[in-house]
């Protein structure tokens, strides 16, 4: 009479083995007689040794993986200490007219970036005679208004580019939308750009971006008309 049960699997092995941890306690001479391949090669090896091998290259990949987060670690931190500087020049900045020179040459200086520039809107009276408060079309401030994130990619021949020294070596550009604060209108831009076309690219993380444009939007609002407050005495 012919067997109707299936024939047993690797996977019927390997299950009943995960689920029966004291085989090898009950067999031990098993232990001894498997062989395996070193995976480096034809060479036999015990079961102990191919088990050693496979932790240390466990051990290997964690390790790179240790050299890597600090690496990354360090990184941030260097990055971290440049804002900080940055940050720092700004708030000892004491003409707030000054202000968009010291913001954008800050960048450049702390950050290696090759080029940058910043343009105000709606500044105070005494201010719109200034560089960084002229030369701003309606598209730009649409334009600007439009971002809800900074734009990283191409220089597809865009208007605030020509803020810049050298606009035909911008080939790759940031576009960073500055607000007074969270929520607020945009009531300025700032531009980077690089001769480099992939410095700034479409897939590259925009939040430190968002961050150099929210210190840049706050300590620019210095140039906004300031609103009196109530009951307080002129």
């Amino acid at each position: 009479m012919n067997s109707t049960e299936p024939p047993i699997t690797e996977d019927d092995i390997a299950n009943f083995l995960a689920n029966t941890p004291d085989f090898f306690e009950r067999h031990a001479e098993l232990l001894s007689s498997v062989q395996l391949s070193s995976g480096h090669g034809n060479r036999a090896v015990s079961l102990q040794e191919r088990q050693a091998g496979m932790l240390r290259e466990k051990i290997k990949g964690l390790e790179t993986r240790v050299v890597e987060m600090i690496r990354h670690g360090q990184d941030n931190v260097g990055i971290a200490d440049k804002l900080q500087r940055w940050t720092c020049k700004l708030l000892q900045t004491a003409q707030a007219r000054d202000l968009p020179a010291a913001a954008a040459e800050g960048i450049v200086t702390e950050f290696k970036i090759p080029q940058a520039a910043i343009k105000v809107w709606g500044v105070n009276g005494i201010f719109s005679g200034e560089p960084f408060a002229s030369g701003i079309s309606s598209d730009v401030q649409t334009f600007a208004a439009s971002l809800s994130t900074p734009y990283c990619g191409v220089n597809s021949g865009f208007e605030a580019v020509d803020w810049l020294a050298e606009p035909a070596l911008a080939l790759s550009v940031a576009l960073i939308p500055l607000r007074a604060a969270a929520g607020a209108p945009v009531v300025g831009l700032l531009v980077l750009a690089s001769p480099e076309p992939e410095r700034f690219h479409s897939d590259m993380g925009t939040d430190f971006l968002e961050r150099l444009g929210e210190l840049a939007g706050a300590a620019l609002s210095r140039l906004r008309p300031q609103t009196p407050v109530q009951g307080v005495a002129a």
